[in-house]
């Protein structure tokens, strides 16, 4: 079985929202967590060893809070990655994630803004690259969503992505090579950018 990382890039600004969204707290089965902590749930159902964070260097305050609604045994599988040139833009903390884990066989990529994200659509992808596919990412009603799967022939590509666009030039040049994994759940294209998103189901 090949060594597929997963990556969850947590390094936003979160301008649009108003405040930080990742410490927002939103419902999750009886109680409240912070946002991030939603959305990693059903990343580390899949990469329950190891999930890499990419986070800004003032995250402390969110780390913990994070670490305390998941509880220690679910955190303890987090490698929180400080990304200290995030302002750069998302490709600066994807290329972080990447090489803290440059000698896997492949890459999942998704963003912590996500709560909605189905563990289905997670494992998905790490299967797809892991069996062989280049690229892989789910789609719903048309639309790409996430995560994306890179195979490891693209690590040098990932390694010197620059500007706030991460990885999308990429896909849009190798689109012939991506493995589309069709589902009718949302929660692929669900984002969180402005505090109205959190309505709905």
């Amino acid at each position: 079985m090949k060594a597929i990382a997963g990556i969850v890039l947590a390094a936003g600004a979160s301008r649009r929202f108003g405040s930080d969204k990742l410490l927002h707290p939103i419902k999750a089965g009886d109680g409240v967590m912070p946002l991030l902590a939603r959305s990693l749930l059903p990343w580390l159902d899949v990469f329950s060893r190891q999930l890499t964070v990419v986070v800004r260097a003032d995250s402390d305050e969110l780390r913990r809070q994070v670490e305390q609604a998941l509880g220690l045994e679910k955190a303890a599988a987090i490698h929180w990655r400080v990304c200290p040139d995030s302002g750069l833009g998302m490709s600066a903390s994807l290329a972080a994630g990447v090489a803290d884990n440059r000698d896997a066989d492949g890459w999942v990529i998704g963003l912590a803004d996500m709560p909605r994200m189905p563990t289905t659509a997670i494992a998905a992808v790490r299967d797809a690259v892991a069996s062989g596919a280049l690229l892989a990412a789910p789609y719903c009603d048309e639309q790409r969503g996430h995560p994306v799967g890179f195979a490891a022939s693209y690590r040098n590509a990932l390694l010197t992505l620059q500007g706030d666009t991460g990885a999308r030039d990429v896909l849009k040049r190798d689109a012939g090579l991506l493995h589309r994994i069709d589902t009718t759940d949302r929660g692929v294209l669900t984002d969180i950018d402005r505090p109205e998103d959190l309505v709905g189901p």
